[in-house]
């Protein structure tokens, strides 16, 4: 026997109308489906909340690097108002440092580190040995600190652990060359967000043989006042557009700069763009701390009233 299907109206429950969509069951509710699920809010967009992990807001801080902020946590040295923080916690992006307590057993040991200014010589190399050459921080050792050195810390070969580069000076240059133990120090100087000032004075000559001589020439004179204001601004290097830098004159061979930026060789190559050639390069400051009377070849401890 054939069972004929039922007409829609004959179906239990409200009447279909041929416009109408098909319905469906509402998704079930689980408990806790409305809080935030890992870190992100339930916006329409999914965006992620305002939140970072603990050791970078004290890195941004200035309280200690990331590496050092983790391993401070990991120790139970780091608290959040009052209470201790675990490896990984995530804090607002705009955590206050006041709200930050740093054990006296972390402050004693950030205190310990050191941070070291050298008058680098030519022929050394900033970092790590290369092609033969010595790298610069063979030169620290306790005969070759300053006489007039008047930091209160005596000299130990535990300085001479993880010291790390704080702005590199290629073979061929000379003066300040910052090295330390300090990430915080590190950061400053080096960060992808540092504004700290470098100084240099540079002995320079024309590129073009054919107006070059013999003897002091006036490179001054002959030089375009277009291209010194492109040694200023405008020029670009790896692709990208430099910051704007102070450029003037200290005599008819010699440049100051002033730089806020430091990418590998920038003021040989900013000078070869613009037909000028490199034949002397030395940094004489980095932030508020000057190369000064420092004579070349010793260094001595950065002083606990100095800042960059």
């Amino acid at each position: 026997m054939t069972t004929k299907p039922r007409p829609a109206s004959a179906w239990p429950g409200r009447p279909l109308r041929a416009d109408s969509p098909p319905r469906r069951n509402p998704p079930a509710q689980t408990a806790g489906a409305s809080m935030p699920q890992d870190g992100l809010d339930n916006t329409p967009n999914n965006a992620p909340s305002d939140t970072v992990r603990l050791s970078k807001r004290m890195s941004e801080l200035g309280l200690a690097s990331r590496r050092e902020a983790d391993a401070w946590i990991e120790q139970g040295w780091v608290l959040i108002d009052g209470v201790p923080a675990v490896l990984g916690t995530k804090v607002s992006a705009h955590l206050p440092a006041a709200r930050i307590t740093i054990r006296k057993v972390a402050m004693h040991q950030q205190a310990a580190q050191a941070t070291i200014l050298l008058h680098k010589p030519v022929g050394y190399v900033s970092a790590q040995a290369e092609h033969g050459y010595t790298p610069a921080v063979a030169l620290i050792k306790a005969e070759s600190r300053w006489e007039e050195c008047d930091a209160p810390r005596q000299f130990s070969p535990a300085h001479l652990r993880h010291l790390a580069v704080a702005g590199r000076l290629d073979i061929d240059s000379t003066g300040l060359l910052v090295l330390t133990q300090d990430g915080r120090v590190a950061r400053q100087l080096i960060g992808e967000d540092s504004d700290v000032e470098k100084e240099y004075l540079v002995r320079v000559s024309l590129s073009d043989a054919s107006v070059r001589h013999t003897g002091e020439e006036d490179v001054q004179a002959a030089f375009p006042e277009s291209q010194l204001a492109l040694l200023r601004h405008g020029l670009m290097l790896d692709d990208q557009p430099l910051r704007p830098a102070q450029v003037e004159w200290i005599n008819p061979q010699q440049l100051r700069f002033v730089l806020r930026e430091g990418k590998k060789r920038q003021i040989r190559r900013m000078c070869e763009s613009v037909g000028l050639r490199v034949t002397g390069l030395k940094r004489v400051r980095i932030g508020h701390v000057r190369l000064g009377a420092l004579p070349l070849g010793t260094w001595r401890y950065l002083r606990d009233d100095e800042q960059f």
